[in-house]
């Protein structure tokens, strides 16, 4: 057997190899170490930030009665966002069932919904602020029930994805229906920085859409703890929120909705295609209700409602009819060319100027001039209106506001029209034009015609708004024009007595109300198409109404009645439902002052 002999310097030399072994091993760690951290000193690493920061977004503002109630509003909305591979097959129903419950969606779409071929499905874009918050409980719950597993990400981490209920945009709120379109109008939806916005199309909604439209979003930034709260100290900035201005209206809920039921009712009796209602007061131009009997719903408006999206009152011009005699009578009475007590020849019902023949529906001997408005002899005023020269004419009627925008607060208002100079220079020009044919206006513009009788000889602007007002409650009043005066108070009071005849002897007689003081005009006119009239008609009776304190001027105007045809029996009913309405609701106060006299009719 052989046997080896260590040398004490052959041990030393071994120990020597080992520790140069080791001491190598040991350097190349720490160099590893040092390249680690290296690496972590250099590198962006996604640790959470002490910092966050919350958006909050601006709303558009309300649309506000007079008598306060919101008929436009705001509010939120979420989309719920769910990871479909975070879900766990076994509880698949689970989760399913119980979205349904919260979210008012069907099982079947749901399941529709989850079996898209994508990993995060948006189930729901329209949910709102009160399910959003039920459905952000049903997440914390869903997590507790184990509906949703962990999966270990591409860095080594376990994460869940679960139900996520995410704010992405505003919808318009009408809590009332159709209630007061199409004044209040409708919205669009546009897309801004991936959040729905609404921004106006018709009516108030477009006429105020930048006051309404939220100014600044609000954006707090400042340290979390490690529950990710927000920590609010000295540090944490926050930029305000300014949202939308909210727009106050003259008009009261509660008189527009009794004067709405007046005219759905009564489009419903007479058959009629359309009825529209302006109510004024006359001292300061506010509107108390404006009203159509053709109305829409404006989150769901239908191709059956296009018709209806018009607010008919300012954007509806038509030949007028009788309603005119009384603005160009005013306008002879101005200049003296004509007195109260002059006789007119009625020419028993027929009288030819130039190649037109004029009729009356009934027929006269002789007259009074201020019969020939009491009883609306269509003769009458063509003979007197002779007395006008055209530039007197054609300047008086843009005194009294037609051809003219009223200025009402609403966009798309229509001009209406009158004859030419040249025209007017015409004896036919001046006779037609002197009832209301050859000429349009639209409603609103008659109301602010009329004004001028009930307001001392001023001519007033309507308007639909009283003032905007911010979430601080400041205010901030709309601004209308003075009134112009354009005849003087002694022919405006001459006028007013003489429509206060014409209800109490003349055609107006289904408008007397004991107690108040009334007066007005009807107007019949033929509907032109294609060049030709036919037989159908807009009737309309405008007038006012006043008591010891207050006085409004209301204009109505019935299109197409089917049952009838005449103002006397259309517009006249609705009028004075519209007056009845004024009573019971507060806004007149019968006085013994105002008894009616007995009606005499004229014999002829």
């Amino acid at each position: 057997m052989l046997f080896i002999r260590y040398t004490p310097f052959m041990i030393n030399q071994t120990k020597s190899k080992k520790v140069i072994l080791l001491y190598i091993v040991l350097m190349l760690g720490f160099l590893i170490f040092l390249g680690d951290m290296f690496k972590n000193a250099t590198i962006s690493r996604q640790n959470p930030s002490l910092f966050t920061a919350q958006t909050l977004q601006a709303e558009r503002g309300s649309i506000i009665s007079a008598d306060g109630y919101s008929v436009a509003t705001t509010a939120k909305l979420y989309k719920a966002v769910v990871n479909r591979s975070f879900i766990d097959p076994k509880k698949l129903t689970l989760f399913v069932e119980l979205f349904s419950i919260y979210s008012g969606m069907s099982t079947k779409e749901i399941y529709t919904k989850l079996s898209a071929k994508k990993r995060h499905i948006t189930l729901s874009n329209s949910i709102s602020s009160k399910n959003a918050q039920y459905l952000k409980a049903l997440s914390h719950e869903l997590v507790k029930l184990g509906v949703f597993i962990k999966k270990k990400n591409r860095r080594g981490v376990y994460i869940r994805q679960g139900l996520d209920i995410i704010e992405h945009g505003e919808e318009r709120v009408y809590p009332f229906g159709n209630l007061l379109t199409p004044l209040i109008g409708y919205p669009r939806v546009l897309t801004e920085n991936n959040y729905r916005k609404i921004h106006g199309i018709k009516g108030i909604e477009k006429f105020y859409d930048e006051d309404l439209s939220s100014d600044q979003n609000g954006r707090l930034r400042s340290k979390r703890d490690v529950n990710s709260y927000l920590i609010l100290n000295n540090e944490a900035t926050n930029t305000e929120v300014e949202h939308g201005l909210n727009v106050k209206l003259t008009i009261p809920l509660t008189l527009q909705t009794r004067i709405e039921k007046i005219v759905d009712k009564m489009k419903k009796k007479l058959d009629a295609k359309e009825i529209m209602v302006v109510i004024m007061n006359s001292k300061n131009g506010n509107i108390l209700s404006l009203a159509s009997s053709n109305r829409y719903l404006p989150k769901s408006i239908k191709r059956s409602d296009y018709g209806s999206l018009n607010t008919s009152a300012i954007e509806y011009a038509f030949e007028i009819g009788s309603v005119m005699k009384p603005i160009t009578f005013a306008l002879l009475l101005e200049d003296r060319l004509i007195n109260p007590y002059d006789l007119v020849n009625g020419h028993n019902g027929k009288f030819k100027v130039g190649r037109k023949t004029i009729t009356d529906e009934h027929k006269f001997d002789w007259l009074s001039a201020e019969n020939v408005i009491v009883h609306s002899s269509n003769i009458g005023i063509a003979q007197l209106a002779q007395k006008l020269n055209a530039i007197e004419y054609s300047d008086g009627f843009q005194r009294f506001g037609f051809t003219h925008k009223t200025e009402i607060d609403l966009p798309y208002e229509k001009r209406g029209s009158i004859p030419t100079l040249n025209q007017l220079k015409s004896e036919t020009y001046k006779a037609t034009t002197s009832y209301g044919y050859g000429m349009t206006a639209t409603l609103m513009q008659l109301v602010k015609a009329y004004s001028v009788f009930n307001n001392g000889g001023k001519i007033l602007t309507p308007k639909v708004t009283s003032s905007l007002f911010d979430d601080k409650n400041n205010i901030y009043p709309i601004e209308t024009p003075d009134p112009v005066e354009v005849i003087s108070p002694r022919t405006a009071n001459q006028m007013k007595k003489i429509l206060i005849k014409t209800v109490n002897q003349g055609t107006g007689i289904g408008t007397r109300t004991e107690g108040l003081e009334v007066g007005g005009k009807t107007g019949t006119a033929h509907i032109a198409r294609k060049g030709r009239y036919i037989n159908e008609y807009h009737t309309s009776f405008i007038g006012f109404a006043n008591d010891l304190k207050r006085r409004y001027i209301i204009g109505v105007t019935v299109v197409e009645p089917q049952t009838q045809h005449f103002a006397s029996l259309t517009a006249v009913p609705v009028f004075k439902n519209v007056v009845d309405t004024l009573v019971q609701e507060g806004y007149l106060h019968k006085s013994k002052k105002f008894k009616l006299p007995p009606y005499v009719k004229l014999e002829h």
